[in-house]
């Protein structure tokens, strides 16, 4: 049994604890701001990123109907282990959401043999590697490396207004090369960008 303070009754010491009802609410608050923390840890782990190069890639238009359609294009050299061209993915998804009505967006994965002419007659050697097409299917403007969506919007409003390409030839950032797969070899590789002699 405690001692009470002078001047204080056992009915005084009961008033100072919370009443059930309090008791209760305060559990009920606990609980929910549990429930709703593991959700948000939950909801994190599984969170995916808007755009992968994966998705882009099976969204893309090939470039056989690209070169066809009679609309322009934006071509797009890749590889999956770029850094920058993952950087951009998000972008790349914003802007085909906003003009994919109007322009082909087309992506060659530089990993893939199949694309070697394309990548020879482009003279790809970083990536990544963007091809203005008009709806002609001529080559307007080349721009190497990661691109700011801005500068990537810009070019694509005066493609489809057939007016000259404000940051044509325009070069950012690219991925390292020798971030490439182990075990590849550079001389036989659509990766070893440098070694295509321009004809």
């Amino acid at each position: 049994m405690t001692a009470n303070s002078p001047g204080q009754t056992p009915s005084d010491d009961a008033n100072d604890r919370p009443s059930l009802g309090t008791q209760l609410r305060n559990l009920l608050v606990v609980a929910v701001a549990i429930a709703l923390s593991v959700l948000v840890v939950l909801g994190l782990r599984t969170q995916t990123p808007t755009a992968s190069l994966e998705t882009l890639a099976a969204e893309a238009t090939s470039l056989e109907q690209a070169l066809t359609n009679g609309k322009p294009s934006l071509v797009e050299f890749y590889a999956n282990w770029c850094t920058s061209c993952q950087a951009m993915a998000g972008d790349m998804a914003a802007l085909r959401e906003t003009y994919g009505d109007r322009i082909n967006f087309v992506m060659l994965n530089v990993d893939n043999n199949k694309w070697l002419p394309e990548m020879l007659h482009y003279r790809v050697d970083g990536i990544p590697h963007f091809v203005y097409l008009d709806d002609s299917s001529e080559t307007v403007a080349v721009a190497i490396g990661e691109q700011p969506r801005s500068i990537l919007a810009s070019n694509l409003e005066a493609l489809l207004s057939q007016a000259p390409l404000p940051h044509a030839d325009h070069t950012g950032e690219t991925s390292d090369l020798e971030a490439s797969p182990a075990g590849s070899d550079r001389n036989d590789n659509p990766r070893s960008h440098g070694a295509q002699a321009a004809s």
